[in-house]
């Protein structure tokens, strides 16, 4: 049987306040892709969470329960069987020179580029052939808009740059799902909005007319905080930074190799 590359994709808020365009990945390849599959499921079922795992759904009663799934989605990430990536864009840097049909379709050019780059699958190894599967939460586009962004990413393996890796895209293999049957999105879902969360300093929020914070988003910080310390954990020696790309440490090929990422999606032109 030939390697697999299985891509959940997801994204969140799409204008911040100093952050917008989120999008998450969580790459399993196919020599793991079962175990992933049940022992997350298994652990939700330990945990007594049956319904859908969502960053909007924490609440007081819940937070040690996300937490402990949150720290066994990690495992798996520190392991080498889930890869994460993160991608945002800056709203202080503001491309300049986009054309109506950039600004039109921004979502799906974004989501296009996440793919196309996030993991740097150009750096994977080399093998005779690699099928790549993509599947996105259900996207927020017109009939006729997904199916260009599906040609678009199935086109990537016409590239060279991918066609020498033996990496194979196909519209058949980009398939939208619904987030409610995969636990492995589900879980991205959790990490993405942590991020949006406290990129746009939402911890900070108070409700109207109130002094204090919510007990809700005090919990929610909590998670953040123990995210960003799995994080780091990952990156021993090394101030992980939210907000910017994260770096290479060994060149280029970190992008592929690295377990978790970050990137500050900029364009070559910008206004500061």
């Amino acid at each position: 049987m030939s390697k697999e590359y299985i891509i959940y994709c997801d994204e969140s808020e799409t204008k911040g306040r100093k952050f917008s365009n989120f999008y998450g990945g969580a790459l399993v390849d196919s020599d793991h892709i079962d175990e992933v599959r049940r022992s997350i499921a298994a652990k939700k079922l330990e945990l007594n969470l049956f319904g859908e795992i969502k960053w909007s759904k924490i609440t007081v009663n819940y937070y040690k329960k996300y937490v402990d799934l949150i720290d066994f989605y990690f495992d798996l990430v520190k392991d080498g069987k889930i890869k994460l990536r993160i991608m945002f864009t800056q709203n202080a840097r503001r491309p300049s020179r986009l054309t109506r049909e950039h600004i039109d379709n921004q979502y799906a050019i974004l989501y296009y580029h996440f793919i196309r780059h996030a993991f740097g699958l150009i750096y994977s190894p080399i093998r005779d052939r690699t099928r790549v599967r993509v599947y996105p939460d259900r996207l927020p586009l017109s009939a006729e808009e997904a199916r260009k962004l599906k040609i678009f990413v199935a086109r990537l393996g016409n590239r060279l740059e991918f066609s020498e890796r033996g990496l194979n895209f196909s519209m058949q293999d980009i398939t939208e799902v619904e987030s409610h049957d995969h636990d492995v999105l589900q879980c991205l879902d959790v990490v993405l909005g942590a991020m949006n969360f406290r990129l746009n300093k939402k911890h900070k929020d108070k409700p109207e007319g109130q002094k204090r914070r919510s007990a809700k988003t005090l919990v929610k910080e909590k998670v953040y905080k123990h995210i960003n310390l799995r994080i780091r954990d990952l990156y021993p020696g090394y101030l992980f930074n939210i907000g910017v790309t994260t770096g290479w440490f060994n060149g280029r090929e970190d992008r592929w190799h690295q377990p978790y990422r970050h990137w500050c999606f900029t364009t070559k032109r910008h206004w500061r």
